[in-house]
C-alpha cells in the first residue's frame, strides 16, 4: 500500500473541505487524485503518485485510494483510512498541482469526473481498448494527455 497516494488523497480531501462544501464522495476523491497526478505529470514532468493508476470499468483508479475509501460507498468521505500526515511531505510543485485540482474540480461530482476521465482518447480509454480491464495506465500516456489539456481552461470534458 502506498502511503504517499493515501496522503495525496487526504490532502485533496482536506483542501476540498476548505474550498468547497466538503461533501466529497469516494468516486469523486479517486478521480481528483488521478487528475492531480495528471496535472503534476503535465506541468512538471514528474509523477505525484508512487504507484500505478489502473483502468477500471468506471475510469482510472489508484487501488490503494479505492481500498481506503470504498467503505463510504456513495456517502461523503470523512477521512482516508491509513493515511499519514502530509505536512512537509510534498514539494511546492506537488502542493500547487493538488491545490489547483481541488480548487478547480473539487465541487464537481464523481459521476461527471468519471465521465470526463474515461471519454474516448483519454489515457483510460486508450489503455482499456489496448490492454483491457484493470490494466496499468502508463505515466507517459497520462503526461502527454495532460500536457495537451492543461492549455485549456478546464478539463476537456467538463
Amino acid at each position: 500500500m502506498s502511503t504517499k497516494s493515501l496522503a495525496v488523497a487526504q490532502y485533496i480531501l482536506e483542501r476540498c473541505h476548505e474550498q468547497h462544501d466538503g461533501a466529497v464522495t469516494p468516486m469523486q476523491l479517486i478521480k481528483l487524485v488521478y487528475i492531480a497526478h495528471g496535472y503534476m505529470l503535465g506541468n512538471y514532468g514528474e509523477p505525484l503518485l508512487d504507484e500505478p493508476v489502473e483502468a477500471w470499468q468506471y475510469g482510472p483508479v489508484v487501488r490503494s485510494v479505492y481500498d481506503a475509501v470504498r467503505e463510504y460507498r456513495s456517502s461523503p468521505v470523512a477521512s482516508v483510512a491509513g493515511h499519514r500526515r502530509w505536512k512537509g511531505q510534498f514539494t511546492n510543485d506537488e502542493l500547487d498541482a493538488m491545490d489547483d485540482v481541488a480548487d478547480i474540480y473539487g465541487d464537481i461530482d464523481g459521476v461527471r469526473l468519471s465521465a470526463a476521465t474515461h471519454k474516448p482518447g483519454t489515457p483510460w480509454s486508450r489503455t482499456w481498448e489496448r490492454n483491457g480491464r484493470n490494466s496499468i495506465i502508463s505515466n507517459d500516456l497520462i503526461e502527454n494527455f495532460y500536457d495537451e489539456i492543461l492549455d485549456q481552461p478546464k478539463h476537456s470534458s467538463l
